[in-house]
C-alpha cells in the first residue's frame, strides 16, 4: 500500500468555537466542503458522546475518481483537537487541530493514510504527484468554504 502524509494548515479571521463547531459537524460539509460529496453520521455511541461515532465519507475532485471510507472518532478535547481512525479505500489518522490568537483561528490538519484501492497502489509511484496535488485542491477548497460559511476572512492556506 501507498503511504502519504499531509499537513494543511488554514488561517480563519474567525474565533476558535466558531471554526470548531464547522468542522464538528461532519454533516454538513458536503454544504460547503467542494469535494465532499457525503458525510453521513452511520452511528453514536448509546451514551451520545463523539468518541466512538462512525461516519461515513465520499470525497472528489477533479480528478476523475472518488474515495469512500468510514471514521471512527477517537479523540475529542473541545475546542481544539478532534480525531479519527479511517477504514476503507484510505486508511488511516485524521487529527484536527485548532489554535486562536488575536480572533485568528489556526487549523492545523493532519492526514496520515494509505490507499488500499489496488490500481492506486499500482500507479502510486507514477501518480503520486497527482493523489498529492489531489489532496491539496480538495484542501484549499475546504478553506474557502470554511470562511464563505463563517463569513470570515481566509488568511492563507496551506
Amino acid at each position: 500500500m501507498a503511504e502519504y502524509a499531509f499537513l494543511t494548515t488554514w488561517l480563519l479571521e474567525s474565533p476558535r468555537q466558531a471554526v470548531w463547531e464547522a468542522l464538528h459537524d461532519q454533516s454538513r460539509w458536503p454544504g460547503w466542503w467542494r469535494g465532499v460529496e457525503e458525510a453521513e453520521e452511520l452511528s453514536r455511541p448509546p451514551d451520545g458522546s463523539d468518541v466512538g461515532t462512525v461516519a461515513r465519507m465520499v470525497w472528489k475532485s477533479l480528478l476523475p475518481y472518488r474515495v469512500e471510507f468510514e471514521v471512527t472518532t477517537t479523540r475529542v478535547e473541545r475546542p481544539h483537537l478532534l480525531e479519527g481512525h479511517a477504514v476503507g479505500e484510505l486508511e488511516g489518522t485524521g487529527r484536527w487541530r485548532l489554535y486562536e490568537q488575536d480572533g485568528v483561528t489556526a487549523v492545523l490538519y493532519e492526514w496520515n493514510v494509505r490507499t488500499t484501492k489496488p490500481w492506486m497502489n499500482l500507479f502510486a509511484p507514477l501518480l503520486r504527484p497527482a493523489f498529492e496535488w489531489n489532496h491539496d485542491w480538495v484542501m484549499a477548497r475546504g478553506g474557502e468554504g470554511i470562511a464563505a460559511l463563517l463569513g470570515c476572512r481566509l488568511l492563507a492556506t496551506d
